[in-house]
C-alpha cells in the first residue's frame, strides 16, 4: 500500500458518505440562500464521485507530481461512461421511445389487466429482459422515462416511489444476463472465462427472469391501488406522426451503438451522425437529454478513476473467500464499488473454480440495484426519476431500503 494509494482509499470512503448525504446539502441549499448555488452542486448525486475524482488528482499531483497524475488519469478505460452516455441520448429519443412504448402499450391492452397496471409491471418486469438484448444502460433509460408519469409523481406516497425504484434497479442489474454482452458485470468476464450467451442464459438467465417476474409483481400489487388510468392522448396532426423510415434509422443508431459498445471510435462517430440527423428533422424529434446524459457520464468516470486505486484492498477479498462467502461478500461489495469492477477484479485472478466464478458474479449482479454505485445504468435511473422524489433528490438511504427485499428474492434465486 503506497501513500497515494491510502489517500484514494480514504477519498472514495468520503464519496461513498457523500452519496449518502445528498438530502443534507439540499436542506443547507435551502436554508442557506447565499450559498444556495454550491450546496445545489454538492447535492446533485451525479456530481459525486466526479468532484472527488478531481480531489483525488489534486493530492496524486501533490504527491506524485502532476505528470503523473495526468498518466493515471489518461490510463483509465473511458468506454463505459462515454458509450452510457450515447445509448442514454439515443435510446430517450422521441422515435425510439415512442416505438418502445407503442409496444409495451400493445402488450397492455391484451393483458386482463387495467391499462396502467398492464404498464408498470411490462416497465419493470419486460423492459430489464429485453435489456439483455439492447443493454441494461438503454433499458434503464426506456424504463424510467415510461415509469415517470405513472408512478414516479405527485400523489403516490414516498415509500413505495422507493420500493418501485429498488425493483427497476435490481430488475435491469439481473435481467441483463440472459446474453453475455449486456451487463456490465457479466461482459467483463465473459471473454477471459469463456462464457457465451447460451451459457448465460441456462446458468443465470432463467433464474434472473423469475425474479424479475417476482419482484415487478409485487411491487405492481403495492401500486395498483394508486395507479390512475393514462389519458388517451388526442389524435396525433399529420405533421406530429413521426415517418416510419425516421424510427427505422433511430433503431438502426440505437443497434449499431450496442453493436460497438467497446470501440468509442465508432459508436461516437455513429453519435455524431446521429445528433445531425435529429437537428435535420427536428420536427420529429423531442429535445434530447443531453445535460442528464452527461451528467451521468461525469458520475461513472468519476467512478473509474476513484475506483482504479482500490484494487489493493479489493482484490486480497476476493481471492480469499470460499465460493458461498464469496457470493455474500460481492453482494455486500456492490454496494461500496462498481459491480463490474469486481468482477474484472475477479477475473485477474487465476486457478478460480467455476463454482466461485458463478458465485462472484451472481453476488455481484444481485447487489447491483442496492447503491446508485452499485451498477453502471443506477445513475442513469436516479437522473432520470429524481425529479418525482422530495426535494427533487434521491435518498441513498430509501434507495437502500426499497432494494432490500427485490435483492433477498434475486438471491435466493441465484443460490437455488
Amino acid at each position: 500500500m503506497s501513500t497515494i494509494e491510502l489517500i484514494a482509499a480514504v477519498i472514495f470512503a468520503i464519496a461513498l458518505l457523500h452519496t449518502f448525504s445528498v438530502k443534507f446539502f439540499e436542506r443547507l441549499a435551502h436554508r442557506s440562500p447565499r450559498h444556495a448555488g454550491l450546496f445545489h452542486l454538492l447535492g446533485e448525486i451525479e456530481v459525486v464521485f466526479g468532484f472527488w475524482a478531481f480531489v483525488l488528482i489534486g493530492f496524486m499531483a501533490l504527491v506524485e507530481g502532476s505528470q503523473q497524475a495526468i498518466d493515471y488519469a489518461e490510463s483509465r478505460q473511458y468506454a463505459e461512461p462515454l458509450f452510457v452516455f450515447v445509448i442514454m441520448v439515443v435510446a430517450a429519443s422521441r422515435p425510439v421511445l415512442e416505438a418502445i412504448q407503442a409496444l409495451v402499450e400493445g402488450l397492455a391492452r391484451l393483458a386482463p389487466l387495467r391499462t396502467a397496471v398492464a404498464r408498470v409491471w411490462m416497465c419493470l418486469a419486460v423492459v430489464p429482459l429485453i435489456g439483455s438484448l439492447i443493454t441494461e444502460p438503454a433499458a434503464m433509460t426506456l424504463a424510467a422515462l415510461m415509469l415517470a408519469p405513472l408512478v414516479f409523481r405527485a400523489g403516490m406516497p414516498e415509500w413505495l416511489k422507493y420500493g418501485a425504484l429498488g425493483v427497476l434497479f435490481v430488475n435491469v442489474s439481473v435481467g441483463g444476463t440472459l446474453t453475455s454482452f449486456a451487463a456490465p458485470p457479466v461482459l467483463m468476464v465473459a471473454a477471459t472465462w469463456n462464457w457465451d450467451s447460451a451459457h448465460m442464459a441456462s446458468q443465470f438467465g432463467w433464474k434472473a427472469a423469475i425474479a424479475v417476474v417476482i419482484n415487478a409483481t409485487a411491487v405492481t400489487a403495492l401500486l395498483s391501488r394508486h395507479l390512475t388510468e393514462p389519458e388517451r392522448p388526442a389524435a396525433d396532426a399529420e405533421d406530429s406522426r413521426i415517418p416510419p423510415l425516421v424510427s427505422a434509422i433511430h433503431l438502426v443508431v440505437l443497434s449499431l451503438v450496442v453493436t460497438f459498445a467497446h470501440h468509442p471510435v465508432i459508436f461516437l462517430g455513429v453519435f455524431m451522425l446521429f445528433l445531425g440527423f435529429t437537428q435535420a428533422y427536428a420536427r420529429h424529434q423531442s429535445p434530447l437529454i443531453l445535460k442528464e446524459a452527461l451528467l451521468v457520464g461525469f458520475f461513472l468516470a468519476g467512478l473509474v478513476v476513484l475506483g482504479g486505486m482500490q484494487q489493493w484492498w479489493l482484490q486480497p477479498i476476493v481471492s480469499s473467500l470460499e465460493p458461498t462467502a464469496l457470493f455474500f461478500g460481492a453482494l455486500g461489495l456492490t454496494a461500496i464499488t462498481d459491480n463490474a469492477a469486481l468482477t474484472y477484479l475477479g477475473s485477474l485472478i487465476a486457478g478460480m473454480s467455476e463454482q466461485a466464478k458463478y458465485m462472484l458474479v451472481a453476488g455481484a449482479v444481485a447487489g447491483g440495484g442496492l447503491t446508485v454505485i452499485a451498477n453502471a445504468p443506477n445513475p442513469a435511473g436516479v437522473t432520470l426519476l429524481k425529479q418525482g422524489f422530495e426535494d427533487q433528490s434521491i435518498g441513498a438511504g430509501g434507495l437502500l431500503l426499497g432494494a432490500l427485499l427485490p435483492t433477498v428474492v434475486a438471491a435466493v434465486m441465484f443460490l437455488v
